[in-house]
């Protein structure tokens, strides 16, 4: 039992990479109906209300680190409930890790090379490279602030592709290419300029592609920035696999290079491997707005 939720978590951390192309960018099993030409805002007018909308260029560029602690709601009987640690570190640092019945698996990227520690059926944990398709995921995050804010800078281009409904409201639809020559989807809300929702084409083990959907739900105001506290992953078309649910939140904790290192096998005294029961982090938590 232990062992199956374990790959089930395994699996679950895979699947949610596919939230980190950003932190602003809806919905389980909706619809996006095209509702016609894009009207008078340009892109760069909606790229700008963006921006202040989710709380100012500035603000965001003041943000060095992040960290998230929240559970993972997924589809399997055996992860209804499962507690993630996510910490973040400019320019594109990532770690995650993720328990289920004590077992803890962990994603690491250190802004140049990325490993991923898991259980295994012997007992001892696997540790492996990212595979050239996790790199260049990895690679393309942009993982503080998003794809929208600075994007100029960050070589990355936006175009205003139409207008489209979804759950009934109007969302400006952004194609946006990065550097890498990948392109997404993001659909911007006409009334809150919040981001709602993006895509992108994923690719498995077997190298079969297909568009997954990430959607963002009940912003909270995070001294005086907008954050999702619950994001969705689904496939093109089908309802949400997974929720992340965001318990809480801390801006610019003290996190050392040494947390996005090459984790350490057990009974290592090297690397760093921390509990997500106990996030080995100091950090002044930040609870979101009521």
């Amino acid at each position: 039992m232990a062992m199956r939720a374990a790959y089930t978590s395994h699996a679950l951390i895979g699947r949610l990479l596919l939230l980190w192309c950003g932190l602003a960018s809806i919905v389980a099993s909706a619809a996006v109906e095209s509702v016609g030409p894009a009207g008078t805002l340009s892109v760069a007018q909606i790229v700008e209300k963006n921006v202040a909308a989710r709380g100012g260029l500035e603000a965001w560029r003041r943000i060095e680190t992040m960290a998230w602690t929240g559970h993972i709601e997924g589809s399997s009987s055996q992860a209804r409930s499962l507690p993630f640690v996510l910490e973040l570190k400019r320019p594109n640092k990532t770690r995650f890790e993720i328990m289920a019945l004590n077992q803890v698996a962990v994603r690491v990227y250190d802004g140049t090379s990325g490993w991923k520690l898991r259980p295994t059926q012997t007992g001892k944990p696997d540790r492996q490279p990212y595979t050239p398709e996790e790199l260049a995921f990895a690679h393309d995050g942009q993982v503080i602030d998003g794809l929208l804010i600075d994007h100029q800078a960050k070589g990355i281009a936006v175009a205003l592709d139409g207008v489209d409904e979804i759950e009934g409201r109007k969302a400006y639809r952004l194609g946006v290419k990065l550097r890498s020559g990948v392109s997404h989807h993001v659909w911007i809300d006409a009334e809150t300029f919040l981001d709602i929702k993006y895509d992108r084409v994923s690719r498995n083990a077997l190298g079969r592609s297909a568009t997954v959907w990430v959607s963002y739900r009940d912003y909270r105001t995070i001294d005086g920035l907008q954050i999702p506290s619950v994001i969705e992953l689904g496939a093109a078309n089908g309802a949400a696999t997974e929720r992340m649910v965001i318990d809480k939140i801390s801006l610019n904790p003290p996190l050392s290079d040494r947390v996005f290192a090459k984790p350490s096998m057990p009974g290592s005294h090297n690397g760093i491997l921390v509990d997500t029961r106990a996030p080995q982090v100091s950090r002044q938590t930040i609870r979101p707005a009521p």
